[in-house]
């Protein structure tokens, strides 16, 4: 039979998303499971964003502002940045894969720490990129001096995820400064801030406001944790302006719906409600992270909405046994789990499960 896509493919794992909770209730003949796998935020939608939508919903029939005026405008606004510098899409991810599209040709490089956000590999392949991982530390962060000596006369990106996923570790201003000072002015480094909300180490730069006025630097952001609305999928990428109108070239039309403008306007909007709900994670992280850390776990401390449990070969046991016992949580097999923090209760169920399977 004649092969109509490309036979590289075939080696590219697929992106893994969290199990369905209904299917895992059923599996197991109970009322409700607890999914702790996705990096969501647990308390609902931010006030106002129903409405909006339901609002914005009325005029589907249209096609949405392409140009996303109003939100660049007040994502602009909000950062201290002019508009022409805002980007927006589908998640920071698709913009990370469109930047990709407009900085790398067949055979280019991309530089990324490993073990790090699981769609690089995927982005880089989709581009026809060569993929260059360099080890995380033995700490679970990244090697921010081997990153620098990975880069060669091919790479054109390099991404470093501040704080990491999955991992939830983070590299510091110092460290960021020597690695910018190595990098070629020609090679983009993208800083993926989704986590950037959780961050409490007044250490761990903010990379729009240190290093945004820099030409090779792209911050990502997303709307899709702290701000409620990965049903959605919105995202946003801050770059200088010769950067960002390359990326608009290419960036799929029409591809932030008006629903999701809406929304995040109206998100936009409850910034002290968001400050309030981010603490209430990053209480029940410190929480988390000591009672695994009584439980003889190397958890590292993190500075995202989820937590690292370094597993290794142990790691599909305790994924199956947590699932057994209701709680969905993701496993990244043979290196570890990623829990993310969800409410008490949630968080409680969880860590009877974590007990059970590791006593």
């Amino acid at each position: 039979m004649t092969r109509l896509t490309r036979a590289d493919l075939d080696a590219l794992p697929n992106y893994v998303p969290g199990r369905n909770v209904a299917d895992l209730a059923r599996e197991l003949g109970i009322a409700e499971a607890v999914k702790l796998a996705s990096n969501e935020v647990p308390y609902g939608p931010l006030p106002g964003v129903v409405e909006a939508v339901t609002e914005a919903a009325r005029t589907v029939h249209r096609y949405p502002d392409m140009g996303v005026i109003q939100l660049r405008d007040t994502i602009g606004e909000r950062l201290g940045v002019s508009p022409d510098r805002v980007v927006t899409g589908c998640g920071s991810v698709a913009l990370a894969e469109i930047l990709a599209k407009a900085t790398c040709l067949p055979g280019d490089e991309i530089v990324y720490s490993w073990r790090s956000f699981e769609a690089y590999p995927i982005i880089a392949a989709g581009g026809g990129a060569t993929s260059v991982r360099v080890p995380n530390t033995a700490a679970h962060g990244h090697d921010l001096t081997a990153m620098a000596e990975a880069i060669t006369d091919q790479t054109r990106m390099v991404f470093v995820c501040n704080p990491n996923n999955p991992t939830g570790t983070s590299v510091r201003t110092a460290e960021i400064d020597r690695f910018l000072a190595e990098v070629p002015s020609d090679v983009l480094v993208v800083l993926d801030e989704a986590y950037r909300e959780f961050v409490t180490d007044p250490e761990v730069p903010d990379g729009l406001e240190t290093y945004g006025d820099r030409p090779n630097v792209v911050v990502l952001r997303t709307m899709s944790k702290a701000w409620g609305l990965a049903g959605l999928r919105m995202g946003y990428l801050v770059a200088q302006p010769e950067v960002a109108g390359a990326v608009r070239k290419v960036v799929t039309p029409f591809s932030t719906s008006t629903v999701a403008q809406a929304a995040a306007l109206a998100a936009l909007g409850q910034e002290e409600e968001v400050r309030r709900r981010c603490a209430l994670v990053i209480a029940e992280r410190a929480r988390l992270t000591e009672a695994l850390r009584k439980l003889s776990l190397d958890v590292p401390d993190s500075q995202a909405n989820f937590v690292w449990l370094p597993l290794g070969d142990r790691t599909a046991a305790f994924t199956a046994a947590c699932e057994s016992r209701g709680v969905i949580v993701r496993g990244f097999h043979p290196e570890g789990v990623r829990v993310t923090i969800g409410t008490p209760d949630e968080n409680d169920l969880f860590l009877t499960a974590a007990e059970s399977a590791l006593t």
